[in-house]
């Protein structure tokens, strides 16, 4: 099994790509070994001293490491545990039921505000999620504000806390948003 690797816009995040899906469909984010409970790979993945975060995406993982820590001492055991996993034919959840992929918030809006967020969700999957992937990350719609115009996004994978991920929020997301559904006057990071 060969596994790529690729570096991504936040230094302290690296996307490895196994060669086969992941998630297939969906994203999911584990911020602490707690919430890695629920994935025997995530689970390993945390053991290794310096990785603070993992994120599966469609046929990629991210994983993300504390500063005070090297690449060149992680990236050996992070392909092992990744290459154990995916040889040994073991399920990605401990239990069916934890396997849900997050997505977007489906909070409750009606009549006008529906379309709009409707048509916000559909431009983020179209054309924004399809080239944050890229980078080993994922942007999802968390709400919107229908009497101030603002859309709250959710950054996740190596999208969040990037260096860059006010600019590609403020410069790409929100000028696109801003362009094709003129209710939206400005997008923030939800956190």
């Amino acid at each position: 099994m060969f596994i790529q690797t690729e570096a991504t816009p936040n230094p302290e995040v690296l996307k490895f790509l196994p060669g086969k899906t992941v998630l297939g469909d969906g994203t999911r984010d584990f911020r602490t070994p707690e919430e890695a409970a629920a994935s025997p790979l995530a689970a390993e993945l945390f053991e290794i001293t310096g990785v603070t975060r993992v994120f599966y995406g469609p046929d990629f993982i991210t994983v993300g490491k504390h500063a005070s820590v090297d690449w060149p001492l992680m990236k050996a055991p992070i392909l092992a545990a990744i290459m154990d996993h995916f040889t040994s034919g073991r399920p990605l959840f401990a239990d069916e039921s934890d396997s849900d992929a997050g997505g977007h918030d489906e909070g409750v809006y009606e009549g006008e505000t529906a379309q709009i967020v409707a048509e916000i969700k559909d431009l983020l999957d179209t054309r924004i999620r399809p080239a944050v992937a890229q980078d080993g990350g994922d942007i999802l719609f968390n709400r919107f504000d229908v009497e101030t115009g603002v859309v709250w996004l959710n950054m996740r994978g190596a999208c969040s806390g990037c260096p860059s991920s006010s600019a590609t929020l403020k410069a790409g997301v929100e000028n696109m948003l801003k362009h094709y559904v003129p209710e939206v006057t400005a997008v923030e990071q939800a956190l």
